[in-house]
């Protein structure tokens, strides 16, 4: 995929399709899927799944090779921290989960661009993309064009304050439907009785913004419907 075009595409709210595998899959197994499946990204996740650095890099260095970019997705909130970090192992985009607040946005923001817009510090030599892009102030303009970052939705409040949520260089909203099926169960009266009421009030929150909304089914079958409320970033049913 040539440089920024998942970041561009996701933007211009074309559809874009992703994969989810374990990070313990080799470059054979990802040809294998390639070979099955019209793939746009791989998506490896940490907050649930095994994860070391080693196996993240690995990971990530067999993707590119393949041309197909990973979203990787970290282990908690309070790790936006360490996005610069996980980000220097290869992945092209991060995937932040369980946000309920603006400092959280305001974080992981900060440490996914580089400057002037972001804090990210400088360095790593398996980053995505840095082989073609060596220059400092050459590649962190590239980065700033090319990065994917995605915003996981789990709260009715988060759902509710999404337009305060989608901030400039927020690329994506997606949701956690089981944790945010909890958060609903907690209301006496919810404001929003399904995941799927709030999923389609976010599409709708979000119509004429920058910010795409996506989300990772648990049936292939589900597709065409969350196609037709609007979504236009769909991960398959993750294989491990």
């Amino acid at each position: 995929m040539p440089d920024n075009m998942l970041k561009q595409r996701i933007n211009n709210k074309e559809i874009v399709t992703g994969i989810g595998v374990g990070m313990n899959y080799s470059k054979a197994d990802l040809e294998e899927l390639l070979e099955k499946n019209a793939c746009d990204f791989f998506s490896v996740d940490s907050q649930h799944c095994a994860y070391n650095e080693d196996r993240l890099e690995s990971f990530c260095a067999n993707a590119q090779s393949l041309g197909i970019p990973v979203i990787f997705r970290i282990k908690h909130t309070r790790h936006t921290y360490l996005i610069g970090n996980y980000l220097d192992l290869g992945p092209t985009g991060i995937v932040v989960p369980e946000v309920r607040e603006e400092a959280s946005i305001v974080e992981a923001i900060k440490t996914f661009y580089y400057p002037q817009f972001g804090k990210r510090s400088w360095g790593g030599s398996a980053r995505w993309g840095i082989d073609s892009h060596p220059d400092r102030l050459e590649y962190a303009d590239w980065w700033n064009r090319t990065g994917v970052l995605q915003i996981q939705l789990e709260s009715v409040d988060a759902v509710i304050n999404c337009r305060k949520l989608g901030k400039p260089g927020v690329d994506a909203f997606t949701f956690g439907p089981n944790d945010l099926s909890y958060d609903i169960e907690s209301y006496t009266d919810p404001p929003f009785k399904t995941v799927d009421a709030c999923v389609q009030h976010v599409v709708n929150e979000m119509k004429g913004s920058d910010v795409a909304v996506g989300i990772a089914l648990h049936q292939p079958e589900d597709r065409k419907k969350y196609l037709d409320m609007g979504l236009t970033v769909i991960q398959t049913p993750m294989v491990v």
